[in-house]
């Protein structure tokens, strides 16, 4: 497999992918996208990798959206109200989620390990990971109501039967960060760990004990469990890529990113 950004080691069946996006940063632009699906497909594929442990790269989980790398998309959707831009913008809203959905289906248990920064796009991704552990330093935020958006890669959809309705929606509705602490206590990861060693260290054990049992009934325990969630989420994934192909347009979503520029809070009417 050949990797632009991901750096994937092996350690007997156990897979680490290390994601990274442009410039080694932890972002999600485009072609992160394209590499998260491709290398997902792949691992789905490969015999020798019994379990996959996802982290992120320089002490982060992931910013989540690249929002530089894809401004002009967005300025060319904000400046046009056609059919065709809208078409545009569903298209790519699908292929982004389909690149959270070959996480998703990989037939191998994956791990998400969380240190510092996991916002936006990378609450999404690990959403889309069977397990979730995190370091003391993990911090996590729906960030999507900040900026006038509806989250749209997975988290609604996903995290309804893991840290219930009630979290979710005050996760999702208020934008707000929270701590590796609380992100246990609602049940968002399984456990905290002082440092980013003993996190990885953990996250390998636990992976290594996925790996010694039969890769078949693995398969068979995501299938069954999958049946029901996997049908409900997809159905959730189509309408939302429809709701922001309608209504992601707005003057809410241009003062959100003047605001960014500007380094203000922004003031939606």
């Amino acid at each position: 497999m050949t990797d632009a950004r991901f750096d994937l080691t092996r350690d007997g069946g156990v897979v680490t992918v290390e994601l990274a996006g442009r410039d080694g940063k932890p972002v999600m632009d485009p072609e992160f996208f394209t590499e998260l699906h491709d290398t997902f497909v792949e691992l789905d594929q490969d015999d020798e990798a019994r379990a996959i442990v996802l982290r992120g790269t320089r002490g982060n989980f992931s910013y989540g959206l690249d929002i530089a790398a894809v401004a002009g998309m967005f300025g060319h959707f904000l400046s046009k109200d056609d059919a065709d831009t809208r078409q545009q913008v569903h298209a790519t809203v699908r292929r982004w989620q389909a690149a959270m959905t070959a996480v998703a289906s990989c037939r191998k248990p994956t791990i998400a390990a969380i240190e510092g920064w996991c916002l936006g796009g990378g609450v999404d991704l690990a959403a889309a990971c069977d397990i979730r552990v995190a370091s003391a330093d993990a911090t996590f935020s729906i960030k999507e109501a900040k900026l006038a958006i509806v989250a749209d890669l997975g988290s609604l959809q996903r995290l309804v039967g893991v840290i219930g309705d009630g979290h979710l929606r005050q996760l999702a509705l208020t934008g707000e960060d929270i701590t590796a602490e609380r992100a246990a206590r609602i049940g968002l990861v399984n456990d905290v760990y002082p440092s980013s060693e003993e996190l990885m260290a953990a996250a390998h054990a636990l992976a290594s004990t996925i790996a010694r049992n039969s890769a078949l009934t693995m398969r068979g325990i995501k299938d069954v469990l999958d049946a029901e969630r996997g049908p409900r989420v997809e159905a959730g994934l189509r309408y939302v890529a429809a709701w922001n192909s309608a209504f992601l347009a707005s003057d809410d979503l241009l003062e959100a990113m003047a605001a960014m520029r500007e380094g203000r809070e922004p003031t939606f009417r």
